[in-house]
């Protein structure tokens, strides 16, 4: 069994105390390793050297039922982040200072001809074909290719990746779409710093 998101979206009142405005739970996030990771440094990507949110704890002032709920024997991994925080995120940004061990940028003949682009882990076979045309273990990552290595394989050109936040957690995607969009309405009613997000797994 692994873990599972947990927390709560809060709001800031005009006296200063943070009250629940939504449970987390109610977007059915799911088990998204990825995402976690580059958001908030829990699962472990393999690649992801600067995770978003991670490593902050609860807020000294978090609201009564996170209090109650959040704090327990098989929870761990607390963090937040405010709206003006998520807001400024650069998704393009790298998430680390060299390509990833484990993913790769795949691309694929479009329905135009052209290439299209998209991320995708690295595979057994992949590492072998990397280890064909560049020399060295069997199974040789991508991170151990050389500068401007590629590799061509079943039609498909294969290249390393710096990891960014917009490969592995797309703000614009059904998943997590939702949660930015109600902490992005919450912030026109309460503003920008009073409200939050605070996770925790378990």
């Amino acid at each position: 069994m692994g873990a599972d998101i947990d927390g709560v979206i809060e709001s800031r009142s005009t006296g200063g105390r943070w009250e629940v405005e939504v449970d987390l739970l109610d977007f059915r996030l799911g088990r998204d390793h990825d995402a976690w990771d580059c958001l908030f440094g829990v699962s472990g990507a393999w690649g992801v050297e600067r995770p978003l949110f991670a490593y902050r704890g609860l807020p000294s002032d978090v609201s009564d039922p996170v209090r109650e709920t959040g704090i327990g024997d098989y929870q761990h991994s607390h963090t937040y982040a405010t709206w003006a925080e998520v807001a400024a995120v650069d998704w393009d940004a790298p998430l680390a200072d060299g390509p990833a061990w484990s993913w790769v940028g795949e691309w694929r003949p479009g329905e135009d001809g052209e290439l299209a682009p998209r991320v995708v882990e690295a595979t057994p076979e992949l590492g072998e074909a990397a280890a064909d045309a560049f020399g060295g273990h069997l199974l040789l990552a991508p991170s151990k290719w050389p500068p401007g290595g590629e590799v061509h394989l079943n039609g498909v050109l294969y290249r390393p990746v710096v990891l960014t936040a917009r490969m592995l957690a797309p703000p614009d995607e059904e998943r997590w779409a939702p949660v930015w969009q109600a902490m992005r309405d919450l912030a026109a009613e309460y503003g920008d710093e009073n409200v939050r997000l605070v996770v925790w797994f378990g």
